[in-house]
């Protein structure tokens, strides 16, 4: 896959109160990320060319992916694809990175979701609303040891501009 296409749409950076190691083993296994991911695990084959997947709660398949870089425990870049019919054939690939430093005492981590083609404001609300949602869950769960419980739905804006594009939705 050609990523030099691809363009920042979200960037967020957050401090968090841990080691790189801690925040990259958060980001990388299932039986962590249930804890401050609303219940969906993270499975990482940490390779490049490795599958990436999110199961929801109940097992079921939520987003699918390739390994793009693998830099333990500093950088991860993978495919992030929905699995809503018709949503990457329609809106193309999404690329997530993490970018895990040290600074200080503490961890800057970033992450990145690019695209390879222009997404409207209202196709981009759910990832706007979504990763700071996930990230503060993370970093309360790695500081005080409690993830916090957001209760989140996709956004009416997201919802209605797939509607417009014609891709089904759950």
């Amino acid at each position: 896959m050609n990523i030099d296409q691809f363009k920042p749409a979200i960037v967020y950076t957050i401090y968090i109160a841990s080691t790189p190691e801690k925040v990259w083993q958060a980001l990388t296994t299932a039986e962590f990320s249930r804890k401050y991911f609303s219940g969906n695990a993270v499975e990482v084959d940490l390779k490049v060319g490795g599958a990436f997947v999110v199961r929801q709660p109940d097992g079921s398949l939520h987003i699918s992916g390739e390994v793009i870089e693998c830099v333990s425990p500093r950088r991860l870049t993978v495919t992030f694809n929905v699995n809503w019919p018709a949503l990457i054939e329609k809106l193309g690939p999404t690329l997530v990175t993490y970018e895990i430093e040290p600074a200080g005492d503490a961890v800057r981590l970033t992450m990145t979701e690019a695209h390879d083609r222009p997404l409207s404001d209202d196709i981009l609300s759910g990832g706007r609303m979504g990763w700071p949602a996930i990230l503060s869950s993370l970093k309360s769960l790695l500081e005080t040891g409690e993830a916090l419980v957001i209760k989140m739905e996709p956004p009416r804006q997201m919802l209605e501009a797939l509607k417009r594009l014609g891709i089904a939705t759950p």
